[in-house]
């Protein structure tokens, strides 16, 4: 039984991670990363976990893609592109994977809680980032309100923060019915652990980029990128912790948002 649920998870792993490598929304390390932590994560817990994971990595790449063309010129300062490599995955998925290992070990529910809170943050960041740099209007910095160029870390927009629910509350959605909890009040308490969790994770990552992660100056292009290399030459940092990179900085928010939900979940379930 133990070796089916490895082959299971493996085969589904990889076939996921193919067609997402196929339509270039996986590098060949994140498609690789992404068939380790899925077929993992199938094999040691239940379905529910598993599914949950998908539902996030199937919704955003779909986001990813819409309206590409027209999202280009701002990711052009993003430290990744679109595709999405082994850092990626791992900064996504990493602490997901951690504690379905830890679930496995001490099945205890606030390992679940907390894997909500984690894949409702990282959702919710992305939902935020792929719609809410369509807004009509600018974004403002999460630190001085002031308008900033779309695309800069620290930005935000009503749209992007309306995004962010929405996508926390997806996740919600999708770990209430993966884990057949389906009695109305616990699914839309899950949706609200998600809503919640997701937001404040999302809140998170929008801090510390503005406060805290690497920024870098183009010379060339004149803009502020979060890639030390950018137009083909070596960007100048001009403020942020140097270690503090992208990947960093999702994973300390989905850290925060898995803490507010598994303290949701100690209070009210």
């Amino acid at each position: 039984m133990i070796m089916i649920q490895w082959i299971i998870g493996f085969l589904g792993s990889f076939l996921i991670a193919g067609a997402a490598f196929w339509k270039k929304s996986l590098s060949i390390s994140g498609a690789l990363m992404a068939i380790c932590l899925g077929t993992v994560m199938y094999a040691l817990v239940s379905p529910a976990w598993y599914g949950t994971v998908i539902a996030f990595f199937v919704s955003s790449s779909l986001l990813t893609k819409w309206k590409h063309n027209t999202k280009k010129s701002i990711e052009e300062g993003y430290e990744k592109s679109g595709k999405r490599d082994a850092g990626q995955v791992w900064a996504n998925g990493g602490i997901a994977l951690i504690l379905s290992i830890t679930y496995y070990i001490w099945p205890v529910s606030i390992f679940w809680w907390f894997f909500i809170g984690v894949m409702a943050t990282v959702n919710a960041d992305t939902w935020a980032t792929e719609i809410g740099s369509l807004s009509k209007k600018p974004p403002r910095s999460i630190l001085t309100f002031k308008k900033v160029t779309p695309g800069i870390s620290g930005g935000v927009s009503a749209l992007g923060l309306f995004s962010s629910m929405l996508g926390g509350g997806f996740i919600g959605l999708a770990a209430s019915l993966f884990s057949a909890k389906l009695e109305m009040e616990m699914i839309f308490f899950y949706i609200l652990m998600g809503m919640i969790s997701g937001f404040i994770g999302a809140l998170t990552d929008s801090f510390i980029g503005a406060k805290l992660q690497v920024m870098y100056y183009c010379e060339k292009c004149k803009k502020e990128v979060e890639s030390f290399e950018h137009c083909s030459h070596h960007a100048r940092r001009v403020r942020g912790w140097k270690w503090m990179n992208n990947d960093r900085v999702n994973m300390i928010s989905s850290v925060v948002g898995g803490l507010v939900a598994m303290l949701m979940g100690i209070l009210f379930i």
